[in-house]
């Protein structure tokens, strides 16, 4: 973010890479009203999801789920 800046960073465009669609793609970052989705969101900058490989993917949804699991309520922050 230093290097970017802060307006930068909220450009950016943030993806869910725990709820990927059926074509591969990823749904936008957060949930409209009454949207349900299977898992908590990990929301990554686009730019970011499409280098990380499958693996890291689901390392760093599975990671999130369990910070998630044991912050009572509260969104977990976990390193992507």
């Amino acid at each position: 973010m230093a290097k970017k800046g802060l307006r930068q960073w909220v450009k950016d465009k943030w993806v869910d890479i725990a709820n990927p669609r059926s074509d591969g793609s990823f749904p936008p970052c957060g949930r409209s009203k009454g949207e349900k989705r299977g898992k908590y969101p990990k929301c990554v900058p686009l730019a970011k999801a499409r280098s990380m490989s499958a693996g890291r993917k689901r390392a760093a949804v599975k990671r999130k789920q369990s910070k998630d699991n044991t912050s009572k309520g509260k969104p977990g922050y976990a390193k992507t």
